[in-house]
């Protein structure tokens, strides 16, 4: 595990670890005790308001509790669904009436694991929180930075880049360190009831339910055209959607396009969306320009460093699991960031979060306020500027 950010000894430090009743948390904990930690665990409602969710809180719950019993340690219980509604929840309505795709994984930890999670596990008498997310801290000499985890393939640190600096300060990641095979594997070698349980998949609150289903729920979609961009069908109106809300730009799944005439038999993509016509645009080719941008302007940076004044160099990604890319983040005057590639990623979309790298350290981040090329971005960061 990365250094502990606590004067005293393991054995001096309480810790309340954030158990979901999966294998990740539950082996954080086992980790926690062998390094000689107080050792508690704290589970977390934070969506109850139709039965399905209900029921698989409630089996999360279960499983939490019987990790708990297997490991000795008491089990916490609290309910932040009201919290969640409020700041992330509504958040995510908005933006999608917006026409923004929004990432609710970076919200929940944000504004729920690391601010109501631990503001609750302090009143309860915690030195430290600790949850089981890929990713590592360390903590020297005063100062934490946060890093990607050990294993690639499940680096959470992308959710984690818009958590503030004085709550990662007094947080361990005791599974950054290790492989996710590692993971079940010492979950199984110490009997824990969870070793062999499948990862929780999909939005955190909506799991792996249909999403165009859920979201019609709370809200309507405005009918409209789906419309070709480019090519020789360039304009023509193919099909009607039923709401620019269920769409993101890249999108190839669930978009019901197949046999157009005139049409290759080949997928397509979103590639626009235009809310003041309420049309869907889209089209065949894998590079179309507008999944191909070189670059972006970000809202309200969040950074784990010592905000840059001047223009900076590093790498970003746009989306979790995309590959960082090396760029140049400039401030600008109205406290946005504008970020040029060196070569495009793959479909920036508004509402998501540009995370900043260098190599395994994680800077910080923003939301995305909408792509662009890099003329353009240079262009508005000078009239900024100005």
């Amino acid at each position: 595990m990365s250094n502990a950010p606590s004067p005293h000894s393991p054995a001096e430090t309480r810790v309340i670890v954030g158990l979901s009743g999966g294998v990740d948390s539950s082996v954080a904990a086992l980790r926690l005790l062998e390094a000689g930690y107080q050792v508690e665990g704290l589970f977390m409602f934070n969506w109850g308001e139709d039965e399905a969710g209900r029921c698989q809180a409630a089996d999360d719950f279960d499983d939490a509790a019987e990790v708990c019993a297997a490991l000795d340690i008491p089990l916490h219980r609290a309910d932040f669904s009201a919290e969640y509604k409020s700041r992330v929840f509504q958040y995510f309505l908005d933006s999608y009436a917006a026409g923004r795709t929004p990432n609710p994984d970076v919200l929940c930890n944000r504004e729920i694991k690391f601010d109501a999670f631990m503001h609750h596990a302090e009143r309860l008498g915690a030195d430290l929180i600790a949850t089981g997310h890929y990713a590592r801290l360390d903590h020297d000499a005063g100062q934490t930075r946060l890093l990607r985890g050990r294993d690639p393939g499940k680096d959470q640190s992308y959710f984690l880049a818009a958590v503030p600096m004085v709550a990662l300060s007094r947080t361990l990641f005791p599974i950054g360190e290790i492989e996710k095979s590692d993971v079940r594997t010492l979950a199984k070698q110490a009997g824990l009831p969870v070793h062999d349980k499948p990862d929780s998949t999909g939005v955190c609150f909506i799991g792996e339910r249909d999403f165009e289903g859920f979201l019609r729920q709370y809200l309507s979609g405005r009918a409209g055209p789906v419309r070709v961009s480019g090519g020789a069908l360039a304009g023509r109106v193919i099909a009607e959607h039923a709401g620019l809300i269920y769409y993101t730009i890249g999108q190839r799944r669930g978009l019901g396009l197949g046999g157009v005439a005139g049409a290759a038999q080949a997928p397509w993509y979103v590639v626009d969306k235009d809310l003041s016509s309420d049309t869907l645009w889209v089209s065949q080719d894998t590079r179309h320009p507008a999944l191909e941008q070189t670059a972006l302007v970000a809202a309200a940076p969040h950074w784990l460093i010592q905000p840059p004044a001047e223009p900076m160099r590093c790498q970003a990604q746009v989306r979790y699991r995309q590959q960082a890319i090396d760029c140049l983040v400039a401030p600008q005057a109205d406290g946005h960031v504008a970020v040029t590639f060196d070569r495009p990623p793959r479909a920036i979309t508004p509402g998501q979060y540009v995370v900043f790298y260098d190599d395994d350290h994680c800077l910080g981040s923003a939301e995305i306020i909408r792509p662009g090329h890099a003329d353009d971005v240079r262009h508005d960061q000078r009239a900024a500027n100005a």
